[in-house]
């Protein structure tokens, strides 16, 4: 019994280490194009890296919900829990990140022989996210709420990317994500948000009473309307709204 919910958080890196090898599987790729002129892209299947995110993400949730139901914590699970996340939304979403600023300086003249030091800021999010994972781990003050943005919630992020790429059909979304600016942007600010003390909600459902369960119900609300409205750019809406709401429910408490 005491195993089991190490078995979920064991199947958690399994699906991160999946996700590595469809990312490292995605070389660029020309692509001829009818003016004669070849088009670097990044080849489709790097969205099952996304996938695979997802489903680690789910198994998150759930390796925890596991050990709470049959009261079987350890410090050992917590540990494992810590490591399967650091590469499941830390090493996995961060090499997500590289291939992007690879595609995105493919654009340029003489793009493909970029100095790799261009696309090493990428590899600031395992970085962060091990940092902020440590510091949880020995932190008892985390138990209603988190310091820092949760390395699943910024993995998830950078995750949606590449479903967004592949199926929006707005140009200016395909030239944002084409741009490197965007990406070191987006690097630093999930760097700052995941080791900063800033106040995040957890999660967590501790009294059903509408005045505990209000954010829920409107985080909930944005992702359904925005699935159907806006598709995968839902998540990194979602994402914003709930950072917002985090930092206004501190405000109003103090």
């Amino acid at each position: 019994m005491k195993q089991i919910p190490n078995l979920f958080t064991l199947l958690n890196l399994l699906f991160g280490c999946l996700a590595i090898v469809c990312i490292m599987q995605t070389g660029l790729t020309l692509a001829p194009q009818p003016d004669g002129e070849d088009l670097v892209m990044i080849p489709e299947r790097i969205y099952m890296a996304s996938l695979f995110i997802g489903l680690a993400a789910l198994i998150d949730f759930f390796d925890g919900f596991t050990a709470r139901l049959l009261k079987v914590s350890s410090d050992i699970g917590k540990q494992l829990d810590s490591l399967a996340d650091v590469v499941s939304f830390g090493v996995a979403p961060g090499l997500i990140a590289y291939q992007f600023l690879r595609l995105c300086f493919a654009q340029q003249e003489n793009g493909l022989d970029i100095n790799a030091l261009w696309l090493l800021p990428a590899l600031l999010l395992p970085c962060a996210g091990a940092y902020r994972l440590a510091r949880f781990n020995i932190d008892t003050t985390q138990r209603n709420g988190f310091a820092g943005v949760p390395i699943p919630a910024a993995g998830l992020l950078v995750a949606s990317f590449p479903l967004i790429y592949w199926n929006t059909s707005q140009l200016w979304v395909v030239k944002l994500l084409l741009n490197k600016w965007f990406w070191y942007l987006l690097v630093v600010v999930l760097s700052y948000l995941m080791v900063s003390t800033l106040p995040m909600m957890a999660l967590k459902f501790k009294a059903l009473s509408f005045k505990k369960l209000w954010p829920f119900i409107l985080l909930a609300g944005i992702a359904v309307a925005g699935a159907l409205l806006i598709g995968w750019l839902t998540v990194p809406v979602t994402f914003i709204a709930y950072v917002i709401l985090s930092l206004s429910l501190k405000l109003q408490e103090s």
